[in-house]
């Protein structure tokens, strides 16, 4: 297993980062200490959650489970040691998250050092290694939507700075040793940055997007922050909801699979998806290569890349996905891979 460090801080994070999204609704608590043991013994340090999860679906009746069966390990195994812990503050949405009334997940300092204090009784820790903001607190293109036409923040939008100032004031107090960001853009991240070096405040280390195949938008304006600023891509959704393993192909929508019990996520339901996902699917098997490893060892490829977050609802999966880690694609394979990008870029952003 290869191992990156997380951007200026002195943080080592495997190449390979454990999703957890699924544990809870479509995963047992069970099921999720047989995933953690199975990646911690391959080498697999990296361990990624947030207090939205699970959403494969959202519900009332599960709020919460994953990050408690990641304490119930913790505290089962003895080896919070062992792992880097990253969770997320979830950001402005409908339904609260957070256990006061009228705080609708604003990313002020009361709401993040509630989350932040709730998120450590959970995970049954005294610290968080890496702390993200799941999704901004201000109008953005966001979770497959495309371009910004206009600005709709509202009165009770949150500035960046009063969010880093609360990060700030959690890492002095010794909550948490990182902060991050996820679902950012160019200008965004640019701000974070900006104000860490005029207002001496903590400083990003990484940025947690969407990067794969059927989007590679990302390298459109943030692999060269990414680059330039040592702020690297942890990158989710690397097989674009599944559809990139192959499975969904010919419109088949195999039982209890994302797209058979989460609805809400459309963002790969574009027209140019299957004709995409069926062109890679064929690039994998003309090398004798399978679809999901090849797609993931394309993003653990790239050099603006920290770690790829990986989630699997089987052990079998959770194995293939691993050993993505092992594998460098032919310099044909990727020629290849280029050939259909030239023809249907970013189909689904």
């Amino acid at each position: 297993m290869d191992y990156r460090t997380l951007g200026r801080t002195e943080i080592k994070v495997s190449l390979i980062c454990l999703g957890t999204m699924t544990w809870g609704s479509q995963n047992s608590q069970a099921e999720a200490h047989e995933q953690m043991d199975y990646a911690v013994g391959q080498g697999v340090n990296f361990i990624d959650t947030a207090e939205a999860y699970p959403v494969t679906p959202v519900s009332k009746d599960t709020q919460f489970l994953t990050e408690t069966y990641i304490g119930n390990w913790i505290e089962k195994r003895g080896r919070r040691d062992d792992i880097v812990l990253a969770t997320k503050v979830a950001g402005p949405t409908r339904d609260p998250i957070r256990s006061f009334r009228g705080g609708n997940n604003r990313l002020d300092r009361r709401n993040i050092v509630q989350a932040v204090e709730d998120s450590l009784a959970r995970l049954k820790t005294d610290y968080i290694d890496l702390y993200q903001v799941h999704w901004p607190d201000r109008t953005v293109p966001s979770f497959g939507r495309r371009g910004l036409d206009r600005i709709d923040d509202g009165p009770d939008t949150v500035p960046i700075e009063d969010t880093l100032d609360a990060l700030a004031h959690l890492v002095q107090a010794g909550k948490i040793r990182a902060f991050g960001v996820s679902n950012e853009t160019p200008w965004g991240l640019s701000e974070y940055l900006r104000l860490a070096r005029d207002k001496g405040l903590p400083r990003v280390a990484s940025i947690q997007n969407a990067y794969n195949l059927l989007n590679r938008t990302f390298e459109q304006g943030l692999s060269e922050f990414a680059l330039r600023e040592d702020v690297g891509l942890l990158a989710y959704s690397p097989l674009a909801g599944g559809n990139l393993s192959g499975k969904y192909l010919g419109g088949v929508i195999p039982a209890g699979s994302r797209r058979d019990v989460s609805k809400q996520f459309v963002r790969y339901d574009l027209p140019n998806q299957p004709v995409a996902s069926a062109r890679y699917v064929a690039i994998a098997q003309a090398f004798g290569l399978d679809p999901s490893q090849m797609a993931l060892a394309f993003v653990n490829s790239r050099r603006f890349l920290t770690a790829t977050i990986i989630g699997a609802t089987s052990l079998d999966q959770l194995k293939i996905d691993i050993a993505s880690a092992d594998l460098k694609l032919p310099d044909e394979a990727i020629a290849a891979i280029e050939g259909v990008y030239r023809e249907i870029p970013d189909p689904c952003p």
